[in-house]
Protein backbone atom coordinates (compact mmCIF):
# COMPACT_ATOMS: atom_id res chain seq x y z
CA UNK A 1 0.00 0.00 0.00
CA UNK A 2 1.38 3.33 -0.85
CA UNK A 3 2.20 5.73 1.73
CA UNK A 4 -0.75 8.48 0.55
CA UNK A 5 -3.23 5.16 0.78
CA UNK A 6 -1.88 4.69 4.13
CA UNK A 7 -2.51 8.28 5.26
CA UNK A 8 -6.01 8.38 3.68
CA UNK A 9 -6.73 5.27 5.41
CA UNK A 10 -5.86 7.07 8.84
CA UNK A 11 -7.27 10.29 7.99
CA UNK A 12 -10.52 10.40 10.10
CA UNK A 13 -13.98 10.60 8.52
CA UNK A 14 -14.76 14.18 10.00
CA UNK A 15 -16.90 16.43 7.88
CA UNK A 16 -15.50 19.88 7.91
CA UNK A 17 -19.62 21.29 8.65
CA UNK A 18 -19.76 18.99 11.17
CA UNK A 19 -16.63 20.11 12.93
CA UNK A 20 -17.98 23.68 12.61
CA UNK A 21 -20.91 23.07 13.84
CA UNK A 22 -20.05 21.31 16.94
CA UNK A 23 -17.53 23.99 17.75
CA UNK A 24 -20.37 26.25 17.93
CA UNK A 25 -22.21 23.76 20.38
CA UNK A 26 -19.49 23.77 22.76
CA UNK A 27 -19.21 27.60 22.36
CA UNK A 28 -22.45 28.16 23.25
CA UNK A 29 -21.71 25.88 26.96
CA UNK A 30 -17.60 26.87 27.14
CA UNK A 31 -17.67 30.32 25.55
CA UNK A 32 -14.48 31.35 23.79
CA UNK A 33 -12.31 31.29 26.78
CA UNK A 34 -13.29 27.67 27.08
CA UNK A 35 -13.15 26.12 23.41
CA UNK A 36 -9.84 24.37 22.94
CA UNK A 37 -8.93 22.09 20.23
CA UNK A 38 -8.65 19.41 22.94
CA UNK A 39 -12.14 20.07 24.13
CA UNK A 40 -13.46 19.99 20.67
CA UNK A 41 -11.78 16.91 20.06
CA UNK A 42 -13.13 15.31 22.82
CA UNK A 43 -16.39 16.27 21.97
CA UNK A 44 -16.18 14.53 18.35
CA UNK A 45 -14.68 11.71 19.81
CA UNK A 46 -11.35 12.28 18.03
CA UNK A 47 -7.98 13.10 19.02
CA UNK A 48 -6.70 16.89 18.79
CA UNK A 49 -4.47 16.21 15.42
CA UNK A 50 -7.52 14.83 13.22
CA UNK A 51 -8.76 18.00 13.06
CA UNK A 52 -6.11 19.59 11.24
CA UNK A 53 -7.00 17.83 8.34
CA UNK A 54 -9.50 20.35 8.18
CA UNK A 55 -7.82 23.27 9.92
CA UNK A 56 -4.54 24.01 10.26
CA UNK A 57 -4.64 25.79 13.40
CA UNK A 58 -7.46 27.41 15.60
CA UNK A 59 -7.84 30.57 13.75
CA UNK A 60 -8.76 28.98 11.10
CA UNK A 61 -11.67 27.34 13.18
CA UNK A 62 -12.75 30.60 14.06
CA UNK A 63 -12.74 31.78 10.51
CA UNK A 64 -15.16 28.87 9.86
CA UNK A 65 -17.23 29.58 12.89
CA UNK A 66 -17.49 33.66 11.70
CA UNK A 67 -18.43 32.26 8.39
CA UNK A 68 -21.29 30.38 9.46
CA UNK A 69 -22.59 33.01 11.53
CA UNK A 70 -22.64 35.52 8.94
CA UNK A 71 -23.94 33.55 6.41
CA UNK A 72 -26.01 31.68 8.84
CA UNK A 73 -27.86 35.03 9.00
CA UNK A 74 -28.97 34.74 5.44
CA UNK A 75 -27.43 36.80 2.80
CA UNK A 76 -28.29 38.42 -0.31
CA UNK A 77 -29.78 40.89 -2.64
CA UNK A 78 -33.27 42.65 -1.49
CA UNK A 79 -36.62 40.50 -2.25
CA UNK A 80 -38.69 42.20 -5.31
CA UNK A 81 -41.07 43.65 -2.60
CA UNK A 82 -38.97 45.56 -0.70
CA UNK A 83 -36.89 49.03 -0.61
CA UNK A 84 -33.07 49.08 -0.14
CA UNK A 85 -33.90 50.26 3.82
CA UNK A 86 -36.61 47.61 4.10
CA UNK A 87 -33.85 44.79 2.91
CA UNK A 88 -30.91 46.60 4.93
CA UNK A 89 -33.14 46.58 8.23
CA UNK A 90 -33.89 43.19 7.45
CA UNK A 91 -30.50 42.00 7.14
CA UNK A 92 -29.22 43.82 10.06
CA UNK A 93 -31.65 42.49 12.33
CA UNK A 94 -31.35 38.83 10.81
CA UNK A 95 -27.23 39.02 11.74
CA UNK A 96 -27.94 40.23 15.19
CA UNK A 97 -30.55 37.28 15.94
CA UNK A 98 -27.53 35.14 14.42
CA UNK A 99 -24.71 36.37 16.45
CA UNK A 100 -26.62 36.14 19.92
CA UNK A 101 -27.63 32.54 19.30
CA UNK A 102 -23.81 32.35 21.08
CA UNK A 103 -21.45 33.61 23.39
CA UNK A 104 -19.12 35.56 22.39
CA UNK A 105 -19.89 35.56 19.06
CA UNK A 106 -19.32 39.26 18.47
CA UNK A 107 -15.29 38.39 19.51
CA UNK A 108 -15.10 35.74 16.89
CA UNK A 109 -16.38 37.57 13.67
CA UNK A 110 -14.63 40.82 14.74
CA UNK A 111 -11.35 39.17 14.78
CA UNK A 112 -12.03 36.56 11.72
CA UNK A 113 -9.25 37.23 9.41
CA UNK A 114 -10.81 35.58 6.33
CA UNK A 115 -14.20 34.65 5.31
CA UNK A 116 -15.24 31.36 2.46
CA UNK A 117 -15.55 32.14 -1.61
CA UNK A 118 -19.15 31.82 -0.70
CA UNK A 119 -19.72 34.38 1.87
CA UNK A 120 -17.42 36.93 -0.28
CA UNK A 121 -19.34 35.95 -3.47
CA UNK A 122 -22.80 36.51 -1.56
CA UNK A 123 -21.22 39.84 -0.44
CA UNK A 124 -20.24 41.05 -3.80
CA UNK A 125 -24.11 40.51 -4.87
CA UNK A 126 -25.42 42.47 -2.18
CA UNK A 127 -22.83 45.66 -3.02
CA UNK A 128 -24.06 44.87 -6.59
CA UNK A 129 -27.57 45.00 -5.97
CA UNK A 130 -26.87 48.28 -3.90
CA UNK A 131 -24.99 49.59 -7.24
CA UNK A 132 -27.98 48.58 -8.91
CA UNK A 133 -30.01 50.78 -6.80
CA UNK A 134 -28.30 54.43 -7.14
CA UNK A 135 -25.41 53.66 -4.80
CA UNK A 136 -21.89 54.06 -6.05
CA UNK A 137 -19.75 50.75 -5.59
CA UNK A 138 -17.20 53.21 -2.29
CA UNK A 139 -20.53 53.98 -1.04
CA UNK A 140 -22.49 50.30 -0.67
CA UNK A 141 -19.27 49.02 0.86
CA UNK A 142 -19.28 51.72 3.27
CA UNK A 143 -22.87 51.92 4.16
CA UNK A 144 -22.70 47.85 4.90
CA UNK A 145 -19.56 48.32 6.68
CA UNK A 146 -21.29 51.30 8.93
CA UNK A 147 -24.47 48.77 9.61
CA UNK A 148 -22.11 45.27 10.28
CA UNK A 149 -19.72 47.59 12.67
CA UNK A 150 -22.50 48.74 14.27
CA UNK A 151 -24.20 45.37 15.10
CA UNK A 152 -20.81 43.58 16.39
CA UNK A 153 -19.96 47.00 18.41
CA UNK A 154 -23.35 46.67 20.08
CA UNK A 155 -23.50 42.90 20.19
CA UNK A 156 -20.29 43.23 21.56
CA UNK A 157 -21.31 45.63 24.32
CA UNK A 158 -24.25 43.20 24.96
CA UNK A 159 -22.69 40.22 25.40
CA UNK A 160 -19.91 41.90 27.69
CA UNK A 161 -22.64 43.00 29.79
CA UNK A 162 -23.10 39.60 30.58
CA UNK A 163 -20.38 38.50 31.82
CA UNK A 164 -19.69 38.18 35.70
CA UNK A 165 -18.00 41.28 37.57
CA UNK A 166 -16.99 41.51 40.97
CA UNK A 167 -18.69 45.24 40.68
CA UNK A 168 -21.57 45.85 41.84
CA UNK A 169 -24.32 46.29 39.31
CA UNK A 170 -26.24 49.96 38.63
CA UNK A 171 -29.99 48.50 39.20
CA UNK A 172 -33.22 50.71 38.57
CA UNK A 173 -33.79 50.32 42.30
CA UNK A 174 -30.39 51.85 42.68
CA UNK A 175 -30.94 54.83 40.66
CA UNK A 176 -34.35 55.26 41.97
CA UNK A 177 -32.86 55.94 45.40
CA UNK A 178 -30.22 58.30 44.22
CA UNK A 179 -32.94 60.44 41.84
CA UNK A 180 -35.09 60.43 45.43
CA UNK A 181 -32.09 61.92 46.94
CA UNK A 182 -31.64 64.33 44.75
CA UNK A 183 -29.60 63.72 42.36
CA UNK A 184 -31.23 64.16 39.03
CA UNK A 185 -28.74 63.95 36.70
CA UNK A 186 -29.53 63.68 32.61
CA UNK A 187 -27.71 60.01 32.86
CA UNK A 188 -29.97 58.98 35.80
CA UNK A 189 -32.95 60.21 33.97
CA UNK A 190 -32.43 58.61 30.72
CA UNK A 191 -31.45 55.41 32.40
CA UNK A 192 -34.67 55.65 34.24
CA UNK A 193 -37.33 56.06 31.53
CA UNK A 194 -35.24 54.19 28.74
CA UNK A 195 -33.84 51.20 30.56
CA UNK A 196 -30.20 49.75 29.75
CA UNK A 197 -28.54 51.49 26.55
CA UNK A 198 -28.26 48.03 25.61
CA UNK A 199 -31.91 46.99 25.04
CA UNK A 200 -33.97 45.97 21.93
CA UNK A 201 -35.53 49.98 21.66
CA UNK A 202 -31.92 50.85 21.75
CA UNK A 203 -30.44 48.84 19.01
CA UNK A 204 -33.18 49.78 16.64
CA UNK A 205 -33.07 53.27 17.42
CA UNK A 206 -29.26 53.20 16.14
CA UNK A 207 -30.35 51.25 13.39
CA UNK A 208 -33.08 53.51 11.79
CA UNK A 209 -30.45 56.38 12.90
CA UNK A 210 -27.55 54.76 10.51
CA UNK A 211 -30.51 54.02 7.43
CA UNK A 212 -31.64 57.61 7.97
CA UNK A 213 -28.66 58.66 7.82
CA UNK A 214 -27.74 56.78 4.34
CA UNK A 215 -30.89 56.99 2.96
CA UNK A 216 -29.86 61.33 3.15
CA UNK A 217 -26.40 60.45 1.77
CA UNK A 218 -27.66 58.89 -1.25
CA UNK A 219 -30.31 61.69 -1.66
CA UNK A 220 -27.17 64.35 -1.65
CA UNK A 221 -25.79 62.29 -4.31
CA UNK A 222 -28.25 61.92 -6.59
CA UNK A 223 -29.32 66.18 -6.10
CA UNK A 224 -25.61 66.38 -6.99
CA UNK A 225 -25.83 64.22 -10.07
CA UNK A 226 -28.90 66.39 -11.11
CA UNK A 227 -27.51 70.13 -10.64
Amino acid sequence: MSKKARNEERRPSLDRAAVVQTALELLKRVGLDGLTTRRLADELGVKSPALYWHFHNKQELLDAMADALIRGAGMGPPRSSETWQQWLARRVRAYRTSLLAYPDSARIVAEARQLSPGAIRAFNEELAAMVALGFDPVQALRTITALTNYVNGFILQEQSARQPTTNEPVTRDSLAELLSEGHTTPLLVAFAEGGSPYNEESFEYGLQALIEGCTAALNRRASKRTQ
